[in-house]
């Protein structure tokens, strides 16, 4: 009789940089740390991330199939399936189809729509991969956007000063697409211009989440994929909703702030081997509210 191994297993869809901290180079040890099976289907590998000038890059779209049909062949299950930036259609509908491949009961499923920032789409998105990206969110349990991704994904004119009830508006029509919980990161806390927040909301409660967050003055790559590991590997670990975010949130401020004392180039992300022993440390003091 074979042994019930009690790890949960993840396939993560994520792109590899070999410098910088990003995607598939902190969902790995995020959610190792976090006790996590990571099964990574690399999407394309990067001599390093895009913000640095001249990086190399090979496509992985026509590897992608083979690997998921293998894994299949192989009967392995997944307890989670986690999402990130995709680089075309084509990968879009390829993921699409491992979702419905490897479908079961009690599976989380969570796609962080990955298309701009700032008001802005970055470099290779365009219409169409913005319409496959709602198709795709409609097989999500949850999905992660920022301000922006939301307005792209709701056809919506991005504005900084958006309201409470505008954001509540937003977040419910996302909802309606398919997915169980809709968090939003990045809304601007209007009272404090600086100062932001993550809303969720879960419709299994009829619930909305709001965790603070305190202004720093850094802009680092990749805490969008650190924030969305984090909150998965804690959902996975059965933290409530609220809990999950607040662990994430902590997590990142705790990355930022571990990091900006140095002399030292942001584009490289976080400090990420500082502060992995964390994801083993009690919840913190929760500051999340019901909004």
């Amino acid at each position: 009789m074979k042994t019930q191994i009690p790890v949960k297993q993840i396939a993560a869809i994520h792109d590899l940089s070999g410098f910088g901290r990003t995607s598939l180079s902190v969902v790995i040890p995020i959610l190792s740390a976090m006790g996590i099976k990571v099964c990574p289907l690399p999407t394309a590998v990067l001599s390093s991330h895009s913000r640095f000038e001249g990086y190399h890059f090979t496509d992985l779209t026509a590897h992608m199939q083979p690997i998921i049909d293998h894994w299949k062949a192989l009967n392995i299950s997944f307890d989670a399936i986690y999402s990130g930036f995709l680089g075309s259609p084509e990968q879009i509908n390829i993921v699409s189809g491992m979702m419905d491949l490897f479908k079961n009961q009690n599976q989380l499923v969570v796609v962080d729509p990955v298309l701009g920032d700032n008001g802005k789409t970055y470099g290779p998105i365009n219409q169409e991969m913005v319409s496959e990206m709602r198709l795709l969110i409609q097989k999500a349990d949850c999905i992660t956007p920022n301000l922006t991704e939301a307005s792209l994904l709701l056809n919506e004119p991005y504005h900084f000063n958006i309201t409470d009830e505008e954001i509540k508006e937003w977040i419910l029509r996302l909802a309606d697409m398919g997915s169980q919980i809709v968090v939003v990161t990045g809304v601007p806390n209007n009272a404090s211009m600086k100062n932001s927040s993550v809303i969720a909301y879960d419709k299994n409660s009829s619930r909305f989440w709001k965790v603070p967050i305190n202004y720093i003055p850094a802009d680092f790559p990749g805490t969008g994929d650190c924030f969305t590991s984090v909150m998965t590997g804690a959902l996975l670990q059965g933290d409530s909703l609220p809990i999950a975010l607040e662990r994430a949130v902590h997590f990142i401020s705790c990355g930022v702030r571990a990091t900006l004392g140095y002399d030292y180039d942001q584009n490289e992300g976080i400090l990420l081997e500082r502060i992995l022993n964390r994801l083993s440390s009690p919840v913190p003091d929760s500051s999340y509210e019901v909004f």
